[in-house]
């Protein structure tokens, strides 16, 4: 009877040491889960407003160019990039948004006033006014930005 009640005693023990470190383990560990995966959590898809600047600054007719930054995060990393986008507006109400990417390949492309047309550089593809293509191996027109005014000051949906 005497081996009996020490193995139980034995069990106690054991059993009181697994909680004690649970208990301390859980204590510890436990606040730091949402600190780890709070950033893998977040949802990476929202897209926010960026402001541009004045309507003013858009001349009739003519691509203006404007430059924005934008802060991605993906997890612990955060990124941010100036980018750039040309607006284009004939009558002063309705505005678009041009990026400056070209499709092909990733370059920057460039107004040319003279030819009223929208040049890259890298393999010398050639957009129109209104983002198409003109010439060149680019295999679609220029991307474009959702865009809003909102007291005389233009905004593109971005991030």
């Amino acid at each position: 009877m005497a081996k009996e009640s020490k193995m139980n005693r034995e069990g106690f023990l054991k059993g009181a040491i697994v909680s004690i470190v649970t208990l301390i383990g859980a204590a510890l560990g436990l606040p730091a889960l949402p600190y780890l995966a709070g950033p893998a959590l977040q949802k990476s898809g929202d897209q926010e407003w960026i402001r541009l600047g004045p309507t003013s600054k858009v001349e009739l007719g003519q691509p203006t160019l404007f430059k924005f930054k934008v802060k991605t995060q993906s997890g612990w990393i955060v990124d941010e990039q100036e980018l750039s986008a040309y607006v284009l507006s004939n009558d002063g109400r309705e505005f678009v948004a041009l990026s400056n990417v070209c499709t092909h390949l990733g370059c920057r492309v460039r107004w040319i006033d003279d030819e009223k047309t929208f040049f890259c550089p890298c393999h010398n593809a050639v957009f129109d006014k209104d983002g198409k293509v003109a010439a060149g191996p680019p295999p679609r027109p220029l991307d474009k930005f959702e865009i809003k005014v909102q007291d005389n000051t233009l905004y593109i949906k971005g991030g």
